[in-house]
């Protein structure tokens, strides 16, 4: 039983890491060619926008298992903005997600048939296999958002810095935007790469309000949607963008170190559910062993001597 979960936990993460290997590849290999590259010869801002995610040979294996699932509108419009949340802004994404919660549950119950765990646990594992490799999409996609946010949360400090540079410099709210987000290609990709979907909406003849407004709502990050609202005054009234970035960044490296401090203040409580299951017993075995050890012996030689008379 415990060889048959073992491998069946092998074949999963093996197949995991054949998937994560064919999905990433193109984005490892454009990462080293511009690192290696003297001249970097990665695509523009709009073909990064809107190439797909993975190889030829991934929308060709999951091309037949697309339209398996029902969908409504309404269900892949919502979906579209949860991939485009991601970083996902491909046509074919939503269909490739919609094949990818077909083709998981199959290859998990396939594990568990090559593995032999059925003869073990019987029908039920390929009932758990089929719900479980139906929700991993979705636990994947949040995951993917929730890190990207985070990284732009993190990073945005940074480009507003750049930002008050750029404005003291001489430069309109257009031109900051599209020179930060190449100052920033490398260190905050996320970052980068919504601010030049900013300039290029802009140049594709859409408001820059609009274009703001875009913004907010693609990243979905409170302190971006905040830095949206400041530029849209500023650009309404007329007012500087110099100096609310430079006090703007300064509130959000407090927000920052308060958020740090907050998670320190929480690890004694967490530490409590670890102390009482792990650390406590050990300390029980460890003081109250010998002793329990001690009294177990005398009790035998009383029961013997109790015994012999």
């Amino acid at each position: 039983m415990v060889l048959a979960i073992i491998a069946f936990i092998a074949a999963f993460l093996l197949l995991a890491s054949v998937g994560l290997l064919l999905f990433y590849r193109n984005a490892a290999l454009q990462r080293l060619g511009a690192v290696v590259a003297e001249r970097p010869t990665s695509p523009g801002p709009l073909s990064a926008l809107i190439s797909t995610s993975g190889p030829d040979s991934m929308h060709t294996i999951l091309a037949p298992f697309q339209n398996v699932l029902p969908r409504t509108e309404a269900e892949a419009s919502q979906l579209q903005k949860r991939l485009v949340r991601a970083g996902y802004r491909s046509r074919s994404a939503v269909n490739m997600f919609y094949a990818a919660k077909v083709v998981v549950p199959l290859a998990l119950c396939a594990a568990a048939l090559l593995t032999g765990l059925y003869q073990y646990v019987g029908a039920f594992i390929f009932l758990m296999c089929g719900g479980v490799g139906f929700l991993l999409p979705d636990l994947w996609l949040g995951n993917r958002t929730d890190n990207r946010q985070l990284n732009i949360r993190l990073g945005l400090p940074e480009a507003l810095d750049l930002m008050v540079i750029c404005t003291e410099a001489g430069l309109g709210l257009d031109q900051c935007l599209l020179r930060v987000s190449q100052e920033l290609k490398r260190s905050q990709p996320e970052i980068s790469e919504e601010f030049s979907l900013v300039h290029l909406e802009q140049k594709a003849g859409h408001p820059r309000v609009d274009a703001l407004k875009n913004l907010a709502e693609r990243t979905d990050v409170d302190s971006v949607r905040a830095l949206v609202q400041s530029l849209i005054q500023s650009d309404t009234f007329g007012t500087g963008i110099a100096k609310n970035m430079r006090v703007y960044s300064d509130t959000l490296r407090t927000q920052r170190r308060q958020k740090a401090e907050e998670q320190a203040a929480k690890t004694t409580i967490k530490l409590i559910f670890p102390l009482a299951l792990f650390i406590f017993p050990t300390l029980f075995i460890v003081v109250l062993g010998p002793a329990g050890i001690v009294f177990m012996e005398g009790m035998k030689n009383f029961i013997d001597s109790v015994g012999v008379k």
